[in-house]
């Protein structure tokens, strides 16, 4: 591995010599990489090893020398920003240790591979509006594109003269797909067939009320029955009035919506659905680009043994599907699980975020990977000399859009401070995709904040998401005795919001750990989860007597207890086949039902089984080891049955049983007594009793 550290006009105090001592490096400072030292660059790609290039201004130009360099075409290069993440800001001879830290996290591997998701796209385009501004979009996109066009009016102008594509036009019923597998549901319920029309427009004018646009519709609310339009189209009879709607569908890879209400109503439209206004450009651009073979990572693993969302037709927790922004997860009830479509999928990782159980989890990158990321950044920045880190996770388009213009913004102006030594930038694949799990261990590493930057560009239901995490969070480390605030949302969505970022920035840290952990982020969130909270508990400030527990925020919390009214739990046990995640369980010696908090994820599928209504959610974090213990939470006198004596049920159960049967026709008498039976006994009741009938009788 090779890093190179250019600083163009020598605008940063860098020391290469310490920064090179904790990557364990010979370091050189460069002043003009990209230019005459250009020389210095090649040779670092000639050695065969990755390359760490310290400079993100000029990676086009780093990218057109490589492609020139012989044999360095298939050597890595990595790029990162030093400049505008500390080195301009107002202490940025203090951000040493965030530089080693920024560089030494650069160096680690890319992820791992992961399965892909395909959408292949002939260019079959559909627009959808008036038929004017339709036909005007068409005309830019025809030469790449097959295009039709479903017609919701004739517009301002009306249609061309000259038909140059294919016009529907009706009642939509559905636009359901994505890119490569849209499909259009129709009816044509209009007496003129547009494949029949000649554009003549001697119906227009035949007809006396003005009832037929521009675009050879007829409007029902304005026609009075004269036919005369029927007359007028003569030879090409294109005008039925007794034709019956007809329901239609077709199928396309592209859809430009003109309209001002969209057909998908989520944040996250499906990829190639492109709503336009008549005016950005941008857009036809990105429209004419999408035919071929596309591929996206698979961004998800969906394990469905762990997951709460239903049980015995009962649904628990909907998590995921209340907050994804793009309409990709469904509940499959009749499989009990829910449905996540790859397809639909932006890949926010907000759902494996809410995720109480761990039963989806985010796949590029995968938990352990960013775990690595976020152990390096800490580990280096702490072993460099730095205190207090402060975490700041954000976006890799708009978030580094905004840490760059910020550190622009305090290179020339004297009342901007930048991004300060301690606080380190983590672009992330997007905001929503990390949470509770993550943030503590990062706190367990030695972080003393996390803050997340919003920039906008997040669904409503996002932003929801990770405050409650957050509350949870906060509440956990804060009933830990761990002082100040240490997790956060900042918003900047741009230069008008960088003075408030730049307050925000300075914002004081919180305390931290005595001792940064040494454990690695799970696959499993549980695990992870678990790890982080022995570590922080372990060095936790509690005044003494500690107290047994912390209650949490009724909102996102994946830990909690149960309460039971043990005067109304009859021991039916149903709560135990509806637990997803073992944390309650039967004895099967004697009538108990037992409890491991440590293993209950707050689904709430016991609560809505439970016929009684005996069982309530309590989120809390209890801190003795009981909490990973199985505790009896509810016991009960056995039944004994009244012919062998043998136990099959519990006394209070039975006893309810008889008391609401003992008024049914069919359990009166000998069939009352034989709810009293085992099992065993109850047939052997029926098969020697006398008075049976049988069917050998018949």
């Amino acid at each position: 591995m090779s890093t190179l550290i250019c600083d163009c006009n020598k605008t940063m105090p860098l020391d290469p010599k310490g920064l090179g001592a904790v990557l364990n490096e010979n370091l050189t400072l460069h002043s003009t990489l990209c230019r005459r030292e250009a020389g210095a660059f090649q040779q670092a790609l000639g050695q065969g090893e990755d390359v760490v290039v310290a400079c993100t201004q000029e990676a086009r130009l780093f990218g057109e020398i490589s492609e020139q360099t012989e044999g360095a075409k298939s050597v890595p290069i990595r790029f990162v920003n030093i400049r505008e993440t500390g080195g301009w800001s107002k202490d940025a001879a203090k951000a040493g240790p965030k530089m080693a830290a920024l560089l030494a996290a650069a160096r680690l591997p890319d992820p791992e591979p992961v399965p892909t998701v395909t959408y292949k796209s002939a260019g079959r385009l559909l627009i959808i509006g008036a038929l004017d501004a339709a036909e005007r979009a068409a005309e830019l996109l025809a030469d790449t594109l097959d295009v039709s066009i479903f017609s919701t009016g004739p517009g301002t102008d009306g249609g061309l003269q000259e038909r140059r594509y294919p016009v529907l036009a009706g009642r939509i019923e559905a636009l359901t797909g994505w890119l490569g597998a849209f499909e259009l549901k129709w009816q044509r319920n209009n007496p003129i067939d547009l494949d029949l029309c000649t554009r003549c427009n001697a119906c227009i004018d035949a007809c006396p009320e003005g009832a037929i646009g521009f675009d050879y519709q007829i409007d029902s609310a304005l026609c009075k029955s004269h036919r005369a339009c029927v007359k007028a189209c003569g030879v090409a009879g294109a005008i039925d009035f007794t034709r019956e709607p007809q329901a239609d569908s077709e199928t396309y890879d592209l859809v430009l919506d003109l309209r001002s209400t969209p057909a998908f109503t989520q944040h996250a439209k499906p990829q190639g659905y492109f709503q336009w206004d008549g005016q950005n450009q941008r857009t036809l651009i990105e429209l004419r680009g999408l035919v071929g073979e596309f591929e996206k990572p698979k961004f998800f693993v969906y394990k469905q043994k762990l997951c709460a969302h239903s049980r015995n037709e009962k649904v628990g927790c909907n998590a995921c599907i209340e907050v994804c922004s793009a309409s990709a997860i469904s509940s499959d009830y009749e499989h009990q699980q829910i449905k996540v479509s790859p397809n639909l999928c932006v890949g926010c990782g907000a759902c494996t975020t809410v995720c109480p159980s761990g039963a989806l989890t985010f796949a590029y990158p995968r938990a352990g990977e960013q775990g690595v990321k976020l152990k390096t950044l800490l580990s280096t920045y702490l072993r460099a000399g730095g205190k207090q880190p402060a975490l700041l996770l954000h976006s890799q388009q708009a978030g580094t859009r905004m840490i760059g213009d910020l550190g622009r913004a305090a290179r020339v102006d004297p009342d901007m401070l930048g991004v300060p030594a301690r606080v380190i930038p983590v672009p992330v694949w997007h905001t929503a995709s990390l949470g509770l799990d993550v943030w503590l261990s990062a706190v367990a590493y030695g972080a003393t904040n996390v803050w997340v930057l919003m920039a906008g560009e997040e669904a409503p239901q996002y932003l929801e998401a990770v405050r409650a995490q957050m509350d949870v969070a906060q509440a956990i480390l804060t009933g830990l005795g761990y002082k100040g605030e240490h997790f956060r949302i900042l918003h900047a969505r741009d230069a008008r919001d960088l003075a408030a970022l730049d307050a925000d920035l300075q914002l004081a840290a919180a305390q931290g750990v005595a001792k940064p952990a040494g454990f690695a982020v799970q696959a499993d969130k549980r695990a992870t989860l678990e790890l982080a909270l022995d570590h922080l508990l372990t060095h936790a400030t509690l005044a003494e007597p500690r107290p047994e527990l912390i209650p949490l925020p009724a909102q996102g919390s994946p830990l909690g207890a149960l309460a039971i009214n043990k005067d109304s739990c009859t021991m039916c046990l149903s709560c135990v086949n509806a637990c997803p995640a073992s944390a309650l369980q039967d004895n099967p010696n004697a009538p108990q039902l037992k409890f491991i908090e440590k293993n209950c994820v707050q689904c709430g599928l016991c609560v809505k089984t439970c016929p009684e209504k005996a069982l309530s959610l309590i989120p809390q974090l209890r801190l003795t080891p009981q909490r990973k213990e199985a505790v009896v939470i509810n016991e009960m006198q056995p039944y004994a049955c009244v012919r062998c004596g043998k136990p099959f049920g519990t006394l209070k159960g039975i006893e309810a049983m008889l008391g609401k049967l003992a008024g049914h026709s069919m359990f009166q008498g000998e069939a009352l007594e034989r709810l009293k039976m085992c099992g065993d006994c109850r047939v052997i009741d029926i098969y020697s009793n006398p008075n049976e009938s049988r069917i050998t009788d018949l």
